[in-house]
C-alpha cells in the first residue's frame, strides 16, 4: 500500500515511518502541511495520515479541500490534541478515522488496515491475474495454489503490477509507487529486483 504522512515532529516521524516500512507499506512523507497537500493531489494514494497541527496549510484544511475536489481517499487524522470538537471536526469534514497522540505504530496500522478494507471492500484486497493469487491484507501469494515468499520489495512491485494486468509502466513510475517519489531515480534497483523475481 502507498501511504502519504504528513507529520513535523522529527522523532515521531522518524518512528512511524520505520514502523510502516518494516510493515511493507511504500510511505511519502511530507514534514508540512503545504507539501503535503501537493503531494495528496499529485500523486495516488491508499491512505493518507494526516497531523492536525503541521506548518503551513494545517492537517484540517487539507482534508477539506481534497474532500471538495472529490477525493475520496481515506484519511487518518492524527492530533495531540483529545478536545470532542477538534474530533468531530475532522470526522464531519470527512475523516475515515482518528488516532490521538501517543499512539502504537501497530494500531496506526490495524487502523489503515481497517479503513482499507472499508473503503475497497475484502474483493478488492484479493488481487488475482492467471494463476497468481495476492491478498493485499496478509500479503501472501500463491501461484497454482502453492505459497510464493517474496521480499517486501517484491510483494509491492508485483501487487503494483498486477493491479494493472497488461499495461508497460516506465521505470520512473515503478520507482514512485514502490520506492517512492524522493527515490534516485538513477539507479538501476528496478531491474534487479525484476530480475531476481523472474529467477525464482
Amino acid at each position: 500500500m502507498h501511504i502519504l504522512f504528513v507529520e513535523d515532529e522529527a522523532k515521531i516521524a522518524n518512528f512511524v515511518r520505520a514502523g510502516l516500512k518494516e510493515q511493507g507499506f511504500v510511505v511519502d512523507y511530507c514534514d508540512n502541511g503545504d507539501r503535503g497537500y501537493v503531494c495528496a493531489t499529485e500523486n495516488e494514494y491508499d491512505v493518507i495520515v494526516l497531523d492536525i497541527m503541521v506548518p503551513g496549510k494545517d492537517g484540517l484544511s487539507i482534508l477539506k479541500s481534497l474532500r471538495r475536489k472529490g477525493q475520496n481517499v481515506p484519511v487518518i487524522l492524527l492530533t495531540a490534541r483529545n478536545e470532542l470538537d477538534d474530533r468531530l471536526e475532522g470526522l464531519n469534514l470527512g475523516a475515515d478515522d482518528y488516532l490521538a497522540k501517543p499512539f502504537f505504530v501497530e494500531e496506526l496500522v490495524a487502523r489503515i488496515h481497517a479503513v482499507m478494507r472499508r473503503s475497497t471492500g475484502d474483493r478488492q484486497n484479493l488481487v488475482s491475474v492467471g494463476p497468481i493469487k495476492l491478498d493485499r491484507i496478509t500479503r501472501e501469494v500463491t501461484c497454482d495454489q502453492h505459497m510464493i515468499e517474496l521480499t517486501t520489495r517484491e510483494f509491492n512491485l508485483l501487487e503494483y503490477l498486477m493491479r494493472s494486468p497488461g499495461r508497460v509502466f516506465t521505470r520512473t513510475q515503478i520507482l514512485e509507487h514502490i520506492w517512492g517519489y524522493d527515490f534516485n531515480t538513477n539507479t538501476n534497483v528496478v531491474d534487479v529486483c525484476a530480475a531476481h523475481s523472474q529467477k525464482d
